[in-house]
């Protein structure tokens, strides 16, 4: 989960993100149809080039869909009507991370760190003459999430003015913003966004106030600051949700006296009186993909919409709020990456992206039916192919998915070098979605194989069991199957690679140290080689994802990190790796590369090694992540690439 975000153009979160654009726009400007011309598929344009839908807001009417979406000319909301027929969305601001206010007529963003809000002219449209944004907020602390109660009010946001992670109010039309909470969340954690109850009155929000480890339900009277913790054995994994009787919140959670599971969580509802807390009995579990992700009530409160990762592809699902039989909402190609719903529960609007297609926003009728594209923001990229879904049988005869790409003209008479992916995050999964470093490859000839090894989210929890208390290790051999699997095939040239990012990189280390014989180049990126030593100077996220995979501290077991711990393996080491790194990076420890790179040297292994100054774990400048991926490419067609294709 904490380990997965490879360094590309970083998504837009509605419970984090805050957005600056420069330049200049019109309020209005029709979108031109440039999503449908054909983009190269190069390293340089992928890392640089980010169009296409990052959230989705519907109205409380459910007449207005707002669009926050990446062009050419930058970032920005976009407008339109949900009504069939309507006119393609159009430019309303520059901004992001936006609320609606409670009558469908104006919005409350984020922009260049500060708070501001616009309003739509009467008839519901985008208009070359609105009024203008007003700033709520201006100081040099960023402001983020922003919330309209609603009552309309007040809008509610994060800021780390106070030394934290603090709620903050100010009124809608303006005025001396005030602080709610104190030490509400540890500065390093800008996960969630705040939760207006129905009445205005309180605001529920997660906190770790009661203790560091924990990420519990809290709630707080705007008006008097009194706060209340509701719950005590769970641990939040997304925003809460209020039912619309103000007596309940919904999120999805785990147990604090369990394993942090990530993308399989549970459906949990606190009573806001009495904080009972119960989990909703369903079939399945719920998906909050990075804490990203959020519940939904119906109107009735009778209800509850959630997102599901199921073998590669999350989709959105709908469970009684009493319990029962969970059924399957949206049948999309690929993945959801956000949805809304409109308050009447009439109408859904979700991003979904597939294998050959970027994000765009579509519309489902609450009653079911064909979902309506509404928006053509993505590129079209050149020559992709969707990968073949297939499996593979591992060390101790399980079988693991895996997405396969082929060059394009590939031939079965052909001899091909091959790579293994790992994706990042150990208990997530890689998405049927649009992976397009895996494409790029592809396209220069390789054969590559990205897997979902044991431990992952999509394939129930006995198969995430698998990975709990054994980090890097079975997980690590189901690696090293996948390289097994392609040395055999006919086609291969012999020669298979394996790269990574976060806790992709630890894998990526981790099986060319525990099977040194299978590949012939690696690539770990990011990645941590010791836990028990990040456990020590890791930020709080990767300090509980560690403590909580490993079942204790380090001194409470020491087997455990014994079993994870690559480094002390790094003599076994047979195959040539290139090491890379941000030098800022504080959820996989800097320090990790330095240790690693400082035992490749004693061991006289053949490495080569490169760190980025400033980086923290997920890079934010594009050239150094043009610079990591053709390195990376480089390397491996040194090792990988022993004639010319026949």
């Amino acid at each position: 989960m904490n380990f997965a975000s490879p360094p590309t153009v970083s998504r837009f979160r509605r419970a984090t993100g805050h957005v600056v654009l420069i330049g200049i726009v019109v309020f209005g400007a029709t979108e031109e149809p440039a999503a449908q011309q054909v983009v190269p598929l190069t390293i340089e344009n992928i890392q640089t080039r980010n169009r296409g839908v990052n959230d989705v807001n519907l109205s409380p009417d459910g007449k207005s869909v707002a669009i926050v979406a990446s062009t050419d000319a930058g970032r920005g909301i976009f407008v339109a009507s949900t009504a069939e027929g309507s006119a393609a969305p159009q430019l309303w601001t520059v901004g992001g991370s936006l609320s609606w206010f409670p009558d469908s007529r104006r919005i409350a963003f984020a922009n260049g760190g500060d708070l501001w809000t616009v309003g739509m002219t009467a008839t519901g449209a985008a208009s070359t003459a609105p009024p203008a944004p007003v700033r709520l907020t201006n100081d040099r602390q960023d402001e983020r999430a922003p919330v309209v109660s609603p009552d309309g009010k007040y809008v509610a946001f994060y800021s780390t003015r106070s030394g934290a992670q603090d709620i903050w109010v100010v009124p809608a039309n303006g005025g001396a913003s005030l602080q709610v909470t104190r030490n509400a969340m540890a500065l390093d954690d800008p996960r969630f966004a705040p939760a207006w109850s129905p009445d205005s009155r309180s605001i529920a929000y997660i906190s770790n106030s009661a203790e560091y480890w924990s990420d519990d339900l809290w709630s707080v009277d705007v008006e008097t600051g009194a706060t209340r913790q509701l719950s005590r054995d769970l641990m939040a994994s997304t925003v809460p949700s209020w039912s619309p009787d103000g007596k309940s919140i919904a999120l999805l959670c785990t147990s604090k006296r369990g394993y942090w599971y990530e993308d399989l969580a549970d459906l949990c509802i606190v009573d806001v009186a009495t904080g009972a807390e119960r989990t909703v009995a369903m079939q399945i579990h719920g998906t909050d993909w990075l804490h990203s992700q959020h519940v939904a009530w119906s109107a009735d409160g009778k209800t509850l919409i959630f997102p599901y990762l199921e073998r590669g592809s999350i989709q959105l699902w709908s469970v009684p709020a009493a319990g029962g039989v969970a059924t399957r909402m949206s049948h999309l190609t690929g993945s959801l990456r956000s949805f809304d719903v409109a308050a009447a529960a009439d109408r859904i609007a979700i991003v979904q992206a597939g294998p050959t297609e970027g994000p765009d926003v579509y519309l489902v009728d609450g009653r079911g039916g064909v979902p309506r594209q509404i928006s053509a923001f993505a590129d079209k990229w050149d020559g992709l192919a969707a990968p073949e879904e297939i499996s593979y049988r591992s060390f101790d005869g399980l079988y693991i998915q895996g997405f396969l790409y082929r060059p394009p003209g590939w031939q079965p008479t052909g001899r091909y070098p091959a790579l293994v992916q790992v994706h990042g995050g150990g208990t997530n999964s890689y998405l049927q979605t649009l992976n397009l470093l895996e494409q790029y490859l592809a396209s220069k000839g390789y054969v590559v194989l990205a897997i979902n090894y044991r431990g992952g989210s999509g394939f129930g929890r006995a198969f995430q069991d698998l990975g709990v208390n054994d980090w890097a290790s079975g997980q690590a051999l189901d690696a090293a199957s996948a390289g097994e699997f392609l040395k055999a095939q006919p086609w291969s040239n012999g020669k298979v690679g394996i790269y990574g990012y976060s806790y992709g990189g630890i894998q990526t280390m981790a099986a060319i140290a525990r099977a040194p014989d299978v590949f012939d180049a690696a690539v770990p990126m990011a990645g941590i080689y010791d836990f028990g030593d990040a456990y020590t100077n890791a930020d709080r996220l990767g300090r509980i994802f560690t403590k909580t995979g490993h079942g204790g501290a380090p001194a409470e077991q020491p087997a455990v990190y014994g079993r994870s711990n690559t480094l002390a393996r790094m003599k076994n080491i047979r195959t040539p790796l290139l090491v890379m790194h941000g030098e800022a990076d504080v959820r996989a420890p800097y320090r990790q590369y330095l240790s690693a790179v400082d035992t490749l040297k004693a061991y006289g292994k053949t490495f080569e090694s490169h760190s980025f100054a400033g980086e923290p774990h997920g890079f934010r400048v594009p050239a150094n992540r043009i610079e990591l991926y053709k390195r990376l490419e480089s390397f491996l067609d040194r090792y990988l690439r022993v004639s010319a294709m026949q």
